[in-house]
């Protein structure tokens, strides 16, 4: 029993550097079987993340055959593979790192039960967040629903150093036979965008160490003045890295409170960045219908348009809704998977306030396309933006993308790198759009770049006055956020 092999079952967390399961595991001396399962959750992910997860577990196979070990990976049901496993290899633990989404929980807590009926071990472990939801609460024990307040009692709690990574990883005796990874095609939804997102991403724990690395010494200084200029590099790129776990936000903590120590004046804004990922986790952990109703119960009641297929919805989705900055954010989704903070704000503010459309709509799409999808920081962000959220931005606060634009990309950078039709000349981004969108649209760059859908003015005042109406019938303050 002593030397029976542990199951050790990456979810997403796909790196050997600060893995507290990994670690656990190491300090029995029994032999390690990496194990990823690819079960209904996993089938579940848009297009995008889907794909981004496919590379993500081919860059963990080979980090894992550095230190002598492989990557099992199976399909199906979670008991029915582990039980399967169990039997083929004689393992006597399972242990792995939690996750906090509803979803999983609740498939983590019938696995857990299952495996201690049969006399398994099952052992789960922290990392996902800085600190698991439940270790922070108000002073009357409730969850926080405001940002401020949270982030200082995040200050008030000790967070875990990073764990070292093993170089060597004891292996079984016989290894169990492996799905290949091909096969599972896990960015077949892509079709042709697949090739154009993979010349935009740095895959893998490595690359996500060295970008850490990069943005310490060469960004965190500018960050509190750049990271809204859209046009810049002046954000970390580390949001797939930590969606899919191949850094930890412990790691990335670490790393900037010691540049805030030594006195680096960018340090504390991206530390409060990390709180907000943390902030997020910590609303779905105890509100898990975060993703799909809104968080303020009255906002069910706004008369959003309900619908995805309205021509004003397609130009959004397309971007080809005639305003700029939001047409440069929608663009830069669809050849990289990801949009800078400031650009998704504007885009979602014109979706569902300009638009009047239902964050849903928007939520959903960008679970689909973006290659650093997180559950929590997705909802969170839509309903922020839309005003019906926890801590969300007042109603009438209507982003307007045009002063947005004179603000944060004055001199057109951003729009300009993004949007072919404005440019005698477009750039290769620009260009690159028209590789990865649905043939079935239609779009060249020679097309004119079109009028807006709804006009700024006109779409502020419809706004406000359905903000208006729905104050008056709601009786109440509490619509505007």
């Amino acid at each position: 029993m002593t030397h029976a092999p542990i199951l050790l079952w990456f979810r997403r967390d796909l790196r050997l550097h600060d893995n507290a399961a990994l670690q656990a595991a190491l300090q029995t001396g029994r032999p390690l079987i990496p194990i990823f399962i690819r079960d209904g959750l996993i089938e579940n992910l848009g297009a995008a993340p889907s794909w981004r997860l496919g590379q993500g577990l081919d860059a963990l196979s080979g980090r894992l055959g550095d230190v002598g070990g492989r990557l099992v990976l199976r399909s199906g049901p979670v008991m029915t593979v582990l039980k399967a496993l169990i039997a083929e290899t004689g393992a006597t633990s399972v242990m792995w790192n939690r996750l906090h989404d509803p979803a999983a929980r609740a498939r983590d807590e019938v696995v857990k039960q299952s495996l201690k009926a049969l006399g398994i071990e099952a052992r789960s472990f922290s990392g996902q967040y800085l600190v698991d939801p439940w270790q922070i609460a108000t002073g009357a024990g409730t969850p926080f629903r405001v940002f401020t307040p949270f982030w200082r009692a995040l200050q008030q709690q000790e967070i875990p150093a990073p764990l070292s990574a093993p170089t060597r990883l004891p292996a079984p005796e016989v290894w169990p036979e492996s799905e290949a990874l091909e096969a599972w095609a896990l960015g077949r939804a892509m079709q042709r965008g697949a090739a154009v997102l993979e010349r935009h991403v740095r895959v893998g724990e490595a690359a996500a160490l060295d970008r850490l690395s990069e943005f310490r010494h060469d960004g965190l200084a500018a960050y509190p003045d750049r990271r809204d200029i859209p046009g810049a590099p002046g954000t970390s790129r580390l949001s797939a890295a930590l969606s899919l776990g191949e850094i930890s936000p412990r790691q990335c903590w670490h790393a900037i409170m010691a540049e805030e120590a030594a006195g680096n004046s960018g340090a504390s804004a991206f530390l409060r960045q990390l709180a907000w990922r943390d902030f997020a986790g910590h609303l779905l952990f105890h509100d898990g219908a975060l993703p799909d109703r809104c968080w303020r119960p009255e906002w069910e009641d706004f008369p959003w348009n309900r619908s995805g297929d309205t021509p004003e919805v397609l130009a959004w989705k397309q971007g080809r809704t005639g305003v700029p900055f939001v047409d440069a954010a929608m663009r830069e989704m669809q050849v990289t998977g990801t949009m800078h903070n400031r650009a998704r704000m504007i885009a979602a503010s014109y979706l569902t306030k300009h638009l009047l459309t239902d964050w849903r709509i928007g939520e959903r799409w960008f679970a689909e396309h973006l290659v650093d999808f997180d559950a929590a920081s997705n909802a969170m962000g839509w309903q922020w933006v839309a005003g019906c959220g926890p801590d969300a931005s007042p109603y009438f606060r209507i982003f307007n993308p045009e002063t947005q634009k004179q603000k944060f990309d004055p001199q057109g950078q951003y729009t300009t790198a993004w949007i072919a039709e404005m440019s005698p000349d477009p750039s290769p981004l620009a260009l690159e759009v028209f590789e990865a969108l649905p043939r079935s649209w239609n779009m060249s760059p020679e097309d004119a770049y079109p009028d807006p859908v709804v006009g700024l003015p006109e779409g502020r005042a419809r706004a406000l006055a359905a903000y208006e109406s729905f104050r008056d019938r709601s009786g109440s303050d509490s619509a505007a956020g």
